[in-house]
């Protein structure tokens, strides 16, 4: 399958991206510290494939949310803030015997060692997806299916509604999947990286950490990566600082040396951001990039604006946020080399009436 997603005849009224995944309410914590010494939290929303959708929804696009939440407060709570974002969360089914998932956090970085989480999602709403209660009818007619590994780490339902889904079919829409790598969530910790390695051939896009493949595979290096999975037609490996490296076309598995032709590669360096808060920037990225590919933008526009809407998510204390204007992030990611390198963005920088700082 090419690297951008095919239109189908119910364009005009289907979402043009389907994410499908549990989303949980976030606690967030009022002072930075240990969980044990902060005194209160604020309520939020947290989930990979939700902030994704929530994401495109408020870029422009026509984006759905699929799931299960409790017949509960929190499930209420969960499905009246993703629609307040323009998603589309008629596709989210209520669960009257499993509650909704939430979990608490620190405020500081999740790669860091004193970030602590605390979930409460065992037996959740969410881990109940499978086969039998996912609403199939809505996914054929859109562009892009957006999954993550998350959701194959909640159960063995899930892992099944996963391998399903990625199955080739006639028809399939585009299957994005973002690895989120997280080994606390696996019962198995030891199957984890097969399984993901599996989905991730399995898919059409696939959005990967470098840290992340070195974690669950154990390779190192974009190259590597590619070596490692050859079968997704765009393969996005983000590198931190150093930028995301992009592998369009199918590699060639007999390619000689030890590292198949990985087809054509396009590397595009990072932003300078001021931090605010180092969260939720992946599902950004995965978001504006999925954006700029529904918009049929080339390679490097693509990292480019996935490169953007994280930035607006890092310079803004939550996981969500309202994206930079299309035409300013447009005109942004237009700029030559030179002059996208001496970019640095700050809180407020999505404004249109600020002024973009460069160095």
């Amino acid at each position: 399958m090419s690297g951008t997603p095919a239109r189908t005849a119910d364009a005009a009224t289907a979402a043009e991206v389907v994410c499908l995944g549990e989303s949980m309410v976030t606690f967030l914590p009022s002072q930075p510290g240990r969980l044990a010494d902060v005194p209160s939290f604020g309520r939020g929303i947290g989930g990979a494939e939700s902030n994704v959708a929530c994401a495109l929804a408020a870029a422009g696009h026509r984006a759905a949310w699929v799931s299960r939440v409790g017949a509960d407060g929190f499930g209420d709570h969960l499905v009246e803030a993703i629609a307040g974002y323009g998603v589309d969360t008629s596709g989210v089914r209520r669960d009257p015997s499993r509650p909704t998932g939430i979990y608490f956090r620190t405020a500081t970085d999740r790669a860091t060692d004193v970030h602590e989480v605390a979930y409460y999602r065992a037996g959740s709403a969410a881990s109940a997806m499978s086969p039998d209660n996912i609403p199939y009818a809505t996914l054929p007619a859109t562009r892009v299916l957006h999954l993550s590994g998350i959701t194959a780490a909640l159960s063995a339902d899930c892992l099944a509604l996963l391998h399903d889904l990625t199955a080739p079919r006639p028809g399939r829409p585009l299957i994005s999947f973002d690895v989120n790598h997280r080994p606390g969530l696996w019962r198995d910790a030891d199957a984890s990286p097969e399984v993901l390695l599996d989905l991730a051939r399995r898919s059409d896009l696939v959005f990967v950490g470098e840290d992340e493949a070195e974690e669950a595979w154990g390779v190192t290096g974009a190259a590597a990566i590619r070596a490692a999975l050859p079968e997704p037609a765009t393969l996005v490996v983000k590198r931190g600082a150093e930028g995301a490296t992009v592998f369009s076309g199918t590699a060639d598995t007999q390619g000689t040396a030890d590292i198949p032709d990985a087809g054509d590669i396009t590397t595009v360096p990072a932003l300078r951001v001021d931090v605010v808060a180092p969260v939720g920037a992946g599902d950004a990225f995965a978001a504006g990039f999925l954006s700029a590919t529904l918009r049929d933008l080339p390679v490097r526009d693509r990292v480019r604006h996935g490169h953007l809407m994280a930035a607006a998510v890092l310079t803004v204390p939550g996981d969500l946020t309202a994206p930079p204007a299309r035409a300013h992030a447009d005109s942004l990611a237009a700029l030559d080399d030179e002059a996208w390198g001496r970019l640095r963005l700050g809180p407020g920088w999505t404004g249109d009436d600020q002024e973009v700082r460069t160095t």
